[in-house]
Protein backbone atom coordinates (compact mmCIF):
# COMPACT_ATOMS: atom_id res chain seq x y z
CA UNK A 1 0.00 0.00 0.00
CA UNK A 2 2.84 2.38 0.80
CA UNK A 3 4.54 1.69 -2.54
CA UNK A 4 1.26 2.26 -4.35
CA UNK A 5 0.81 5.68 -2.74
CA UNK A 6 4.35 6.70 -3.63
CA UNK A 7 3.81 5.57 -7.19
CA UNK A 8 0.42 7.30 -7.31
CA UNK A 9 2.01 10.64 -6.51
CA UNK A 10 4.27 10.31 -9.54
CA UNK A 11 1.92 8.52 -11.95
CA UNK A 12 -1.01 10.78 -11.07
CA UNK A 13 1.00 13.88 -11.77
CA UNK A 14 2.18 12.50 -15.10
CA UNK A 15 -1.26 11.38 -16.27
CA UNK A 16 -3.02 14.55 -15.13
CA UNK A 17 -0.35 16.69 -16.78
CA UNK A 18 -0.60 14.70 -20.00
CA UNK A 19 -4.36 15.11 -20.00
CA UNK A 20 -4.06 18.87 -19.50
CA UNK A 21 -1.54 19.14 -22.34
CA UNK A 22 -3.88 17.13 -24.58
CA UNK A 23 -6.86 19.34 -23.76
CA UNK A 24 -4.88 22.52 -24.36
CA UNK A 25 -3.52 21.16 -27.63
CA UNK A 26 -7.05 20.45 -28.81
CA UNK A 27 -7.90 24.10 -28.20
CA UNK A 28 -10.02 23.87 -25.05
CA UNK A 29 -8.54 26.56 -22.86
CA UNK A 30 -11.38 27.11 -20.42
CA UNK A 31 -11.52 25.97 -16.81
CA UNK A 32 -13.79 22.92 -16.94
CA UNK A 33 -12.05 20.94 -19.68
CA UNK A 34 -8.73 21.45 -17.87
CA UNK A 35 -10.18 20.39 -14.51
CA UNK A 36 -11.89 17.42 -16.15
CA UNK A 37 -8.68 16.26 -17.79
CA UNK A 38 -6.82 16.51 -14.50
CA UNK A 39 -9.56 14.56 -12.71
CA UNK A 40 -9.58 11.82 -15.35
CA UNK A 41 -5.80 11.56 -15.14
CA UNK A 42 -5.93 11.26 -11.36
CA UNK A 43 -8.70 8.67 -11.55
CA UNK A 44 -6.77 6.59 -14.08
CA UNK A 45 -3.65 6.78 -11.93
CA UNK A 46 -5.17 4.72 -9.12
CA UNK A 47 -5.49 1.42 -11.00
CA UNK A 48 -2.27 2.04 -12.91
CA UNK A 49 -0.28 2.62 -9.72
CA UNK A 50 -1.87 -0.46 -8.15
CA UNK A 51 -0.84 -2.59 -11.13
CA UNK A 52 2.69 -1.21 -11.16
CA UNK A 53 3.09 -1.71 -7.40
CA UNK A 54 1.82 -5.29 -7.75
CA UNK A 55 4.34 -5.98 -10.50
CA UNK A 56 7.20 -4.51 -8.47
CA UNK A 57 6.22 -6.20 -5.21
Amino acid sequence: MRLMMILFSMIGTALAGSGIVLVLTLGYGTLWPIVGAAAVGAALALPVSWLVARQIG
